[in-house]
């Protein structure tokens, strides 16, 4: 897979993508990102990409010349066809089912948005999918990109040293009806911690009561934490 990220602070990617699964993945072959500075494409004199709303209101808007012109250029680097991504806190809410559809096409395109947001002729001209990490505004959309980039690369087979670890994720693990569940505990050596003991049944070897305890747990945390995970909206 291959990933394409621009935006106006390309040094806020490296740490990111040099460090652990994401990478690994990388460096592995796995997965291919670039990075490209949206101010190169600019035509302004002094690489500027912004500019006061019309209409008069506070902060910037993101001009429509050089995402477009960045959009246009960077695709045409490779034949395979690229999935357009804005990240907005206006968009559709990232969630493991859209990381996983995401994971399976041969290259995305994600422009990092800014400001109070990128000029909307931009985006008629685009029409890329806008995604949001949640009901929450940040400085960019430089940070969610980077997230956006971890889930999707580490569903890429091999990515994890384990790939059915993604399998038994949160959100990823479903209930009979089809609903996504969350993980259930773990727990590990030491057996006994501050006087806090592992549940006995991890320790017996019972393979099967092991699998109707998480499945149990499963449920109970879910209902306790995200019943909203639950409810029935049909």
């Amino acid at each position: 897979m291959r990933l394409d990220l621009l935006t106006i602070f390309p040094e806020m990617f490296p740490p990111v993508l040099g460090a652990g699964v994401v990478g690994r993945a990388i460096e592995r072959g796995i997965a291919e990102t670039h990075v490209h500075d949206l101010r190169r494409f600019s035509l302004d004199p002094h690489g500027r990409v912004d500019d006061r709303p019309f209409g008069g209101g506070p902060g910037m808007v993101m001009s429509a010349q050089p995402i477009v012109d960045a959009v246009e250029e960077v695709e045409a680097l490779d034949p395979r066809s690229a999935m357009r991504i804005v990240t907005s806190p206006q968009g559709v809410p990232l969630t493991q089912d859209l990381a996983h559809e995401l994971a399976s096409r041969p290259r995305l395109l994600i422009v990092a948005g800014r400001y109070e947001g990128i000029d909307e002729r931009a985006m008629d001209a685009l029409e890329p999918l806008e995604v949001s990490i949640g009901d929450v505004v940040v400085s960019g959309g430089e940070i969610p990109a980077m997230l956006l980039v971890d889930a999707v690369i580490r569903l890429l087979p091999g990515a994890l040293g384990d790939d059915a670890s993604a399998d038994e994720d949160s959100y990823s693990v479903r209930d009979e009806h089809g609903r996504p569940l969350l993980d259930c505990p773990h727990y590990t050596r030491p057996r006994r911690w501050r006087g806090r003991l592992v549940p006995r049944l991890l320790l017996d070897g019972d393979h099967a009561a092991i699998d109707r305890w998480r499945e149990e747990q499963r449920r109970l945390r879910t209902r306790d934490r995200r019943p909203d995970l639950l409810a029935d909206h049909t």
